[in-house]
């Protein structure tokens, strides 16, 4: 046993103990549905599987099959040091149940999705850690499971729309505007934020006196380097007194934010809403390094990330990378398909003065770059930056007002229909992309032939290549085919992606940078980097769940 401040360790509440206290004598358990035998985890109230809530915890044989994997070199925590292995286990008794794991005892190169591990536990307090490690008796690789609903099944599985009467119809974008971007600017977030929101009113045409509705993502709270303190912040700033505000961060980052201001108008609950999105990460990071600011506190950790961080996976790029191996071990996707992601984004950032990263880049260059956490390099992973971006929904009826053409939203896809825990959900796309894809197709007549320009969430290159596929510009698991060499992805090619550099080269502006740069495509405003002839632009928002997509137009 080690010290406990020496580790980041679970809250052990009530309804989670018996699992967090199983290897005190060795066997692990997990709780199980009395109704239809499915197990559950992690522990809730209700079975999702057949919605009874008679359960008990259940001692399972600690064996399984090794569903994922990455090898951590990048990230560490207090006794935990790196290189690790983050895995995932899909248990024997029922392997839709996924444990989210350390593999030890095993070398890097004798890894095999597919291989039989067994349990063995590590001691800490309260804690016994259930790590695996290769089965002692059974080495016969298995295939790994398939998902309850295929990739190529979701769209049987959208609800039919609940009105023809869309909501679309009735609200436009008016104005976009954004502050200067920076690596460790140094300024005040709100600074930022105001910044961008003169630039968007302005370009409305508009006045601050016009403004009736603020909304954004996440909220005023704890977020960190991620907000500048959300509507309250503004509010108490710019002084507008809306009829209706908006802030919080169960949504799909930014592009919900700008949904709900939709719904706003559409119901007429306001006429002119401002959204609004700011990060200032890398100046928050540098105060910490300072010692201006505080260092995140560890210790005992709850909610989500209590399923995982205490194993290591302290990032989404964990989660990812373990999807992206399974993409790879099913579909042959190498670690060059995702490069062509990264270069084409490198390309176009080149041609916008406002990106961060414009330097040249080639194939050996990102195989060349340090690993992050495999099959993840440097170069798969987007720019930490301070930034804030601003978009205008204004009600449809007040387009012959404004000083740009309006841009109309044809679509949206939000439904939710995969399993919204990281590890429970899709095995090989980026969770939560199949579904509100699936959804943006039911509520339009476009097809993504009709699609000029493409702004697709890119935190990560695998982010990219899940929407890619899901949304139709290539079959499931094409991707390899289709990103080769990068000419189906360039700006004359046949969808050209993240015009403006994308997270990965211009900066991290979790998705409302995305929306920013395909309004200025369709109004033709892109200068050296516009695609010509551009009208339609699918925009994509949101990394890991909760995640949807719009599909915009021009009215030219």
């Amino acid at each position: 046993m080690t010290d406990p401040s020496d580790r980041v360790l679970p809250l052990v509440l009530p309804e989670t103990e018996f699992f967090w206290t199983s290897g005190e004598d060795g066997r692990l358990r997990v709780q199980a549905c009395l109704s239809c035998d499915a197990l559950i985890h992690p522990p809730k109230p209700i079975c999702p599987e057949c919605r009874s809530s008679k359960s008990a915890e259940r001692v399972v044989s600690g064996t399984g099959i090794l569903f994922g994997y990455t090898v951590n070199e990048r990230f560490g925590l207090p006794g935990l040091a790196p290189p690790y292995v983050v895995a995932e286990v899909a248990l024997d008794e029922d392997p839709r149940v996924r444990l989210t794991t350390r593999l030890i005892d095993c070398a890097d190169t004798d890894i095999r999705l597919g291989m039989p591990v067994e349990v063995v536990f590590e001691h800490h307090a309260d804690v016994w850690l259930p790590l695996f490690r290769p089965s002692t008796s059974d080495t016969e690789i298995r295939p790994l499971p398939d998902d309850p609903i295929a990739p190529t099944d979701y769209a049987g599985h959208v609800r039919p729309m609940a009105s023809t009467d869309k909501f679309e119809d009735k609200a436009i974008i008016s104005g976009v505007g954004a502050s200067d971007i920076g690596r460790r600017l140094m300024r005040a977030p709100l600074a930022l934020t105001i910044e961008a929101c003169e630039r968007a009113v302005a370009d409305a045409g508009l006045t601050f006196d016009d403004i009736d509705g603020l909304s954004t993502y996440p909220s005023g709270g704890p977020e960190g380097g991620y907000s500048e303190g959300g509507v309250t912040a503004l509010e108490s700033a710019l002084r507008i007194r809306p009829t209706w505000y908006n802030g919080g961060g169960e949504t799909f980052g930014p592009g919900g934010s700008v949904i709900a201001a939709m719904m706003a108008v559409a119901t007429g609950l306001a006429r002119h809403v401002l959204c609004f999105r700011t990060v200032w990460q890398s100046t928050h990071d540098e105060l910490i390094r300072q010692g201006r600011l505080p260092a995140p506190s560890t210790g005992r950790v709850g909610g989500l990330m209590g399923w995982s961080l205490p194993f290591g996976g302290v990032s989404a790029a964990h989660t990812l990378a373990q999807t992206a191996h399974r993409h790879f071990h099913k579909f042959g996707t190498t670690r060059e398909t995702l490069g062509w992601i990264a270069l084409n984004q490198r390309s176009n950032a080149a041609l916008n003065p406002t990106a961060i990263y414009r330097e040249p880049l080639t194939m050996d260059d990102y195989l060349a770059a340090r690993t992050i956490t495999t099959p993840f390099g440097l170069l798969d992973c987007d720019v930490p930056c301070d930034a804030a971006v601003a978009v205008i929904v204004s009600a449809a009826d007040t387009a012959p007002d404004l000083a740009n053409p309006p841009i109309r939203v044809e679509a949206v896809g939000t439904q939710l229909i995969e399993k919204l825990d990281w590890d429970q959900s899709t095995s090989t796309h980026e969770p939560q992309v199949l579904g509100p894809a699936a959804h943006l197709w039911s509520r339009t007549d476009l097809r993504p032939a009709d699609v000029q320009v493409a702004e697709l969430y890119d935190g990560f290159t695998f982010n990219c290549l899940s929407w890619i596929e899901a949304l139709g510009f290539c079959g499931i698991g094409e991707a390899k085919e289709f990103l080769d060499g990068g000419r189906n992805i360039a700006r004359d090619g046949l969808l050209p992606l993240n015009t403006h550099g994308g997270q990965l080269s211009h900066g991290r502006t979790h998705g409302m940078g995305l929306l920013h740069e395909a309004v200025t495509q369709l109004r033709g405003d892109a200068g050296d980097r516009q695609v010509r002839d551009a009208r339609v632009a699918v925009v994509s928002s949101g990394g890991l769940t909760p995640s949807g997509v719009m599909l915009l137009r021009s009215d030219s």
